[in-house]
Formats: C-alpha cells, sequence, structure tokens
C-alpha cells in the first residue's frame, strides 16, 4: 500500500506466511532460468484456501507445499477472493526525476512473443469446491505501455496466457 516502504514483502522479512518446507527458500532465485531466444522453463503455482481451518495456501511445482498464509492476517479473504490478479510488478521511485530502468520480466515488450517476453499461461481459478477451472475473459492493464506493457490470448494448448514486460527506461519511457 505504500511502494513497499513499510508494508509489505516479497520474502520472510514480514511476519505472517508460515513457511512448512525447508528445501524451498522464499525470495531466492529459481533455476534454471529461461534464456533470450533459447531454452524457456515454466513453474507452477497454485494458490488456495483450506475451506476448513481458513489459511491461504501456496504450492509449487508438482505437489510441493511451500506454506500458509493464516486465516486470521485477512478481513476481505476471510470468505474467498472477490478478484485474481497476476501479472508483474516494479517500484518506480522516479529517482532524479526519470522512470526506473528496472525490467520487468525478461525485459523485453510482450509483442516479442514466445523465447522473448515473460508469460504466465493455463490461467485456473480455484473454486469453493476446490475444484480448478479454466479463466477465460480477463481484462488486462498496464500503467505506462511506453515502459512495461501486455498482451493477453487464448490457444487450445495453453489455455487464456499472456506475455508482459518491458525494460523500463528507455526513449519512449523517459
Amino acid at each position: 500500500s505504500d511502494s513497499y516502504q513499510a508494508t509489505g514483502c516479497y520474502n520472510l522479512l514480514c511476519a505472517g506466511f508460515v513457511q512448512t518446507n525447508g528445501r524451498i527458500a522464499i525470495g531466492a532465485a529459481i533455476s534454471p532460468v529461461s534464456q533470450y531466444d533459447a531454452n524457456q522453463y515454466d513453474i507452477s503455482i497454485l494458490i488456495w484456501k483450506d475451506p476448513k481451518l481458513g489459511n491461504w495456501w501456496m504450492g509449487f511445482g508438482d505437489n510441493n507445499l511451500v506454506g500458509y498464509w493464516p486465516a486470521e492476517l485477512f478481513t476481505h479473504l476471510a470468505d474467498h477472493a472477490t478478484m485474481v490478479e497476476w501479472g508483474g510488478e516494479v517500484v518506480n521511485s522516479r529517482a532524479n526525476g526519470k522512470h526506473t530502468s528496472t525490467e520487468m520480466g525478461s525485459g523485453h515488450f510482450a509483442e516479442d512473443g514466445f523465447g522473448k517476453s515473460s508469460y504466465f499461461r493455463n490461467l485456473e481459478l480455484v473454486d469453493a469446491d476446490n475444484s480448478l477451472s479454466s479463466v477465460h475473459d480477463i481484462s488486462t492493464l498496464a500503467e505506462n505501455t511506453n515502459c512495461y506493457n501486455i498482451k493477453n490470448s487464448y490457444n487450445n494448448e495453453w489455455g487464456t496466457y499472456f506475455y508482459y514486460g518491458g525494460p523500463g527506461n528507455n526513449p519512449q519511457c523517459p
């Protein structure tokens, strides 16, 4: 809520997330890493609510439980989620009056496509019965498409998917 100055974490530096798996390091790099116009690697992440205790669990890869966010952390998510978001985020403090040069995803724009842009694919939701269902109609948002952008589509192999990313500061994104 405040550009991560005092609230929110992507790792275990904030209290809240209870890690139950010592083999997966929250905040660490994942390997192997996709290479531009070469080998591409996917990871699977699943987040769902335990209907009995109300904790929100995170799974990684093939059936690896990573940990959970305890039910008492939530007010709006006490019953269910009303919105799900996938994508990238870059904090832009505009140091020296310029947009950050932090890359999002691979650092390449969405239209560069497979092997060049980052992507999410096979988007699914966990419903009230803890069953997976495919997502079909999504809305996309990019705050400054000269810095970062997003393009979504659908096919039978990837389901609903999108490419996203960008270089940040560039001649069109001062």
